[in-house]
């Protein structure tokens, strides 16, 4: 892809005569209650799933004001738009999730129009300088692309005195969101374009809590025509290996069995294969043997233990003393004790070396260390270089925000379930067009792809209009070459069959 800067030399950093000049960070300073918005604007082109494509890329600051007026966050959307303006095409709204997460790894790593180039082969991404090529699998021939980051999200931040816990929260966060894809609607001329929202891992969190509030009332209703959720994660209390929850065994055990086939300790023709299996003993005799607890029978309680271990690869003594009940954390340092490895949480192709083997749990995450270096140089190059944007702020790639979540959905009161599917299926009775897609990876520990399926094949979601596609990775599953093009390729086929 050729990337046509329309600039002469003294516009360069003008980049556009619609641009609104940036403040100096001294102007910031000196008037925090009303800052200017800055604005970026750059004419570019690239071929993008085989077409070649003229766009119009803008990045801006999005102001959020109180009920009264006053100022209180700043939004930064990164916009590619096709040129000429056409509104009947698609728009699709991503973000990435956390929470306190910026939508760097999406735009950078799977659907924007360059990508950063680190190892598919779950390897280190080492050192710089990290390549940033031209992304063939971007979305830009199918559908026009808004990058969200939300409040305390990459470039974007709260104002002097604002209260954190007016954004920091599933409902406060939602309500943001929806209301930056309002003012960008009405910017852009585009209410009565096709529309499309997504997210990956919290970020799928964050789409069903969104959906609420553009088709959960009936003021100024925003209609969608598809839900993406890449990495699922809607239900958490399944999710949680709180002692007493027998969910959180049930949940994860086919991921132990998708990485132990991976790494060669159980025997099977495919990952699929393998899952499938785990599946259909998790939800038979696993659950029950869990479920009998002090209860269950000697001999049922053997044969419960040896199918474990056929499936995870790990030693009927070890299970025993885990009381039949591995956590994930405690699954990825003994799978490869023996080698003096851990494996990943976010994807468990990826190994590391801790300082000593004898731990319970891993020194960190391979999978995450493993990556985030060549991201993180990637969208401050692309932003600042190439687009012009100007500021002293560093970008929050994985922020700190989530200690301050308020993890309470309005209405539900204290200590409630925790489970924002409920609202994907409102929104789908609701609205007869709207469909889901859902991308998992076999081998992410972090959303396991059987959570995804659980909490979505109830609630009152119609199953004729939810389609689930796997992938040979993990949980940012477009790090694999392979599987980022067949991501692409599968959203492709799911926006033009509307």
């Amino acid at each position: 892809m050729k990337l046509t800067h329309l600039l002469t030399a003294t516009a360069a950093f003008a980049l556009a005569a619609t641009a609104t000049p940036s403040l100096s960070q001294d102007q910031e300073a000196a008037s925090p209650a009303a800052p200017e918005p800055q604005v970026r604007t750059v004419d570019m082109s690239g071929t993008f799933g085989g077409q070649r494509i003229d766009y119009r890329v803008t990045m801006q600051e999005n102001l959020l004001t109180a009920d009264d007026g006053t100022p209180e966050a700043m939004v930064v959307t990164t916009s590619y738009v096709r040129t000429p303006v056409d509104s009947a095409r698609p728009v699709f709204f991503l973000f990435n999730g956390g929470p306190g997460s910026g939508s760097v790894w999406l735009q950078m790593g799977a659907f924007g129009p360059v990508r950063v180039a680190i190892p598919s082969d779950a390897q280190d991404d080492g050192g710089p300088p990290y390549p940033i090529l031209p992304n063939a699998d971007s979305l830009l021939d199918v559908a026009d692309l808004v990058f969200i980051d939300p409040p305390g999200t990459g470039f974007s931040y709260l104002l002097e005195d604002t209260d954190p816990s007016r954004y920091y929260g599933l409902t406060q966060d939602a309500e943001a969101v929806a209301q930056v894809i309002r003012l960008w609607l009405n910017e852009n001329g585009r209410w009565n374009s096709p529309k499309y929202l997504g997210g990956e891992s919290y970020g799928t969190t964050r789409t069903a809590t969104v959906v609420n509030q553009l088709e959960g009332g009936t003021y100024n209703d925003v209609g969608l025509n598809g839900l993406i959720l890449i990495s699922t994660i809607l239900d958490f209390a399944a999710r949680e290996p709180t002692p007493g929850n027998e969910m959180a065994y049930v949940v994860t055990l086919p991921n132990m069995a998708t990485a132990a086939w991976y790494h060669g300790r159980v025997q099977a023709e495919s990952a699929a294969a393998i899952a499938e299996e785990a599946r259909q003993f998790a939800i038979g005799p696993y659950i029950t043997a869990l479920l009998q607890g002090a209860d269950l029978p000697a001999e049922e309680r053997a044969a419960v233990r040896a199918e474990l271990s056929r499936l995870t690869g790990l030693s009927e003594r070890y299970l025993e003393q885990a009381d039949l009940r591995v956590t994930d954390q405690r699954f990825y340092k003994e799978l490869l004790r023996d080698q003096g490895l851990t494996i990943g949480r976010l994807d468990a192709r990826y190994t590391g070396t801790d300082f000593d083997d004898a731990g319970e749990t891993p020194d960190d995450d391979p999978s995450f260390y493993g990556i985030d270096a060549g991201y993180t140089a990637a969208i401050n190059t692309w932003s600042r270089e190439s687009l012009g944007w100007e500021t002293r702020r560093e970008y929050q790639s994985i922020g700190s925000i989530g200690g301050m979540w308020d993890w309470t959905l309005r209405g539900q009161g204290r200590n409630a379930y925790l489970n924002v599917a409920p609202y994907i299926g409102q929104a789908m009775r609701q609205n007869s067009g709207l469909r889901t897609f859902v991308a998992q990876g076999y081998y992410d520990f972090a959303t396991p792809f059987f959570g995804a399926e659980l909490s979505l094949n109830r609630m009152g979601i119609p199953q004729d209009r939810v389609q689930f596609h796997y992938y040979d990775a993990g949980h940012m599953m477009y790090v694999r070459d392979e599987d980022r093009h067949r991501l692409a390729e599968d959203i492709r086929a799911f926006i033009r069959s509307r």
